[in-house]
């Protein structure tokens, strides 16, 4: 098993306007009473979408897997569901002007990518995805930029992450399987795995 670098993603985008929304919005409390994380795509903004009008209902956005947002995604309670729900339903890169810590920190452990833009830079790549909803938006998480067709985006992560992302070391069970005669060879002279105390 090859170790999974997140250098890139590409695909159609989906703008979800709106500042500080939160986990309990992304997915209601109710819906993390699962053993697993399975079938959380289902309950993705299960509140927010009981009006016809949100962007998650429109079908002009369904299998969209960029996601826009504005400032302070993901504020709220230090839920890993609420990323693992967005990927689950097909989100491979989300790009905004903010996003809570522990949301960040998260998603960074699924391998999501969150970059962040200015409001300005942010509000043309929505506007554009909106008057174009089938427009192609470039997601280089290694360069550090968003392109949707003539625009062409700076973009910002922390070092760290950004480090974590483009070298894999964010995949720990990539990072064991890639070398697992290792950690076999570890595994053969522990005592307790061995039982040879």
């Amino acid at each position: 098993m090859s170790i999974s670098r997140i250098e890139h993603a590409s695909g159609r985008a989906l703008p979800l306007r709106g500042h500080d929304i939160d986990t309990d919005r992304i997915i209601p409390a109710r819906y993390l009473r699962a053993v697993s994380f399975e079938g959380l795509e289902a309950h993705v903004f299960a509140d927010d979408r009981s009006d016809p009008a949100h962007p998650f209902n429109q079908p002009q956005y369904q299998g969209a897997s960029i996601l826009l947002v504005n400032r302070n995604f993901g504020c709220g309670s230090s839920r890993e569901h609420a990323p693992q729900a967005l990927q689950r339903w097909g989100i491979t890169a989300v790009v905004g002007e903010g996003y809570s810590e522990i949301f960040f920190g998260n998603s960074v452990q699924l391998g999501l990518p969150c970059l962040t833009v200015g409001h300005d830079d942010i509000e043309r790549l929505m506007s554009a995805c909106e008057r174009d909803p089938s427009a192609i938006v470039d997601v280089d998480v290694a360069g550090l930029a968003v392109r949707c067709g003539s625009l062409d985006v700076k973009a910002t992560m922390p070092k760290a992450a950004h480090e974590a992302l483009t070298s894999g070391l964010w995949d720990g069970t990539g990072l064991l399987l890639a070398d697992f005669e290792q950690v076999r060879e570890l595994a053969n002279r522990l005592p307790y795995v061995t039982g040879n105390w």
